[in-house]
């Protein structure tokens, strides 16, 4: 029951995480199954068909290449960049093509590979789906904390919440709270916030500010002319609507590129992301600054079985994007207690393919996990549903819940509650 650390007595610490999603009363199951089945869906991967580009690419700075613990960088805050992580349902490029029929399944690359990346999943989640007029649109729900990244989650010993209402006396509370495991800043939610922002930082900090942006056919959709700061300017970033052919569907997928490579005088185009070192003594994992410029693959292995879904998701919206190349960099702290500075100690390039087979992510299994929630989807009446992931088993239930729910922008509380009922059935083994 639940996934956690070791007690001091060896034996194994229950962690009940709750649900991602409050379930209503009103909310019905209609089908529960176990993450292991996902592994065993397949089917042939579908080509690719760009309908739109938009926004902006800037040109990679091999100089991040040369990055080593003797020759670190200091990771730079973007202060006056705009990110945007915009759902289906809002992005006005999507819902132009929802109404000109060009597909009948809508979503984005961060919403598909979580999907695809569900069977590696410890923390819960949850997606949302409605049917109308013969098209699937797949969402997030604006109070979700979907963008947030996850850290060490598929770790034997994952970060752990402060205790609170301890019934231990005063001293023996003291020690517990000294403890760097049950720092603030050690736990989940908190380290979430710093690899995001780490990510955002770094995806924006390796591209050359001496070459002019390369700008695509449309403007990017999400940065408005006269809103917010005036200094702030969106992040260099790609928007790659595209469709695929999966069966008798059309999925239409918005995706996203950070930047532009060129080697030999080619030019590929990359995505960018940033695994990051908290606490090597707490995260089961080696340290860095002794293992990364001789050793990267022992690193790598270990931030693999650390952070198996993470990068998964990763490698799988690079392959949604047609990306070519997918960036890798190793953020650590400057400190094991400051969370707030930090450097980067190496970069890596990856071909998406190839990196997928290297970590045993199957594209056929992806499309696969696709294929069967559309299909199961498409055959039920018009409405919304959900598809959620249990937060101490490995079960997903697709609910059918009122074409209504999530509506109401007072609801936020549904993030914070797991519902009775789910939790009781989590409880029964």
């Amino acid at each position: 029951r639940g996934y956690g650390g070791k007690r001091r007595d060896g034996r194994q610490q229950r962690v009940d995480r709750q649900a991602s999603v409050k379930v209503a009363a009103d909310w019905v199951v209609l089908e529960e199954f176990d993450l292991s089945q996902l592994t065993k869906l397949s089917t042939k991967a579908p080509e690719a068909e760009d309908v739109a580009w938009a926004g902006e690419l800037a040109q990679y700075n091999d100089a991040y290449d040369r990055c080593s613990t003797k020759n670190d960088k200091p990771l730079q805050r973007m202060e006056n960049v705009e990110f945007y992580y915009v759902t289906t349902s809002d992005d006005p490029g999507l819902e132009k093509f929802i109404d000109e029929g060009v597909g009948n399944v809508y979503g984005t690359d961060a919403i598909f590979s979580l999907l695809m990346a569900s069977p590696r999943s410890v923390y819960p989640w949850d997606v949302v789906v409605t049917k109308v007029d013969g098209a699937l649109i797949f969402d997030k729900r604006d109070t979700a904390a979907f963008d947030f990244l996850t850290v060490s989650e598929t770790s034997h010993e994952p970060p752990q919440e402060a205790p609170h209402n301890l019934d231990d006396n005063e001293l023996e509370r003291q020690k517990l709270a000294q403890d760097p495991k049950n720092l603030d800043f050690n736990s989940p939610e908190k380290l979430s916030i710093e690899a995001t922002m780490i990510n955002q930082n770094f995806s924006q900090q390796i591209l050359r500010t001496d070459v002019e942006r390369e700008k695509l056919d449309l403007p990017n959709p999400f940065a408005t002319a006269d809103g917010g700061d005036d200094d702030a300017k969106p992040a260099a970033i790609a928007y790659r609507y595209r469709k695929f052919e999966l069966g008798e569907h059309v999925v239409v997928a918005r995706t996203e590129l950070h930047g532009i490579v060129l080697k030999r005088g080619d030019k590929y185009r990359m995505t960018a992301y940033a695994l990051n070192e908290w606490d090597s003594r707490l995260s089961g994992g080696v340290d860095w600054r002794q293992k990364i410029d001789q050793q990267r693959g022992a690193v790598l292995a270990t931030e693999l079985k650390n952070n198996s879904c993470k990068l998964a998701r990763w490698t799988a919206q690079s392959i949604l994007a047609g990306a070519d190349q997918m960036k890798l960099g190793y953020v650590s702290r400057q400190s094991r207690a400051n969370p707030y500075d930090h450097v980067i100690l190496a970069t890596q390039f990856y071909k998406p393919r190839e990196f997928a087979t290297q970590i045993t992510l199957n594209v056929n299994n992806m499309w696969g996990i696709i294929k069967m929630l559309v299909d199961l989807l498409f055959d039920k009446e018009d409405g919304k549903f959900v598809i959620a992931r249990d937060g101490n088993k490995p079960l997903v239930r697709i609910y059918s819940v009122p074409v209504h729910t999530f509506d109401d922008p007072d609801s936020d509380d549904q993030d914070n509650n797991a519902a009775d009922d789910q939790n009781d059935s989590s409880d029964d083994d």
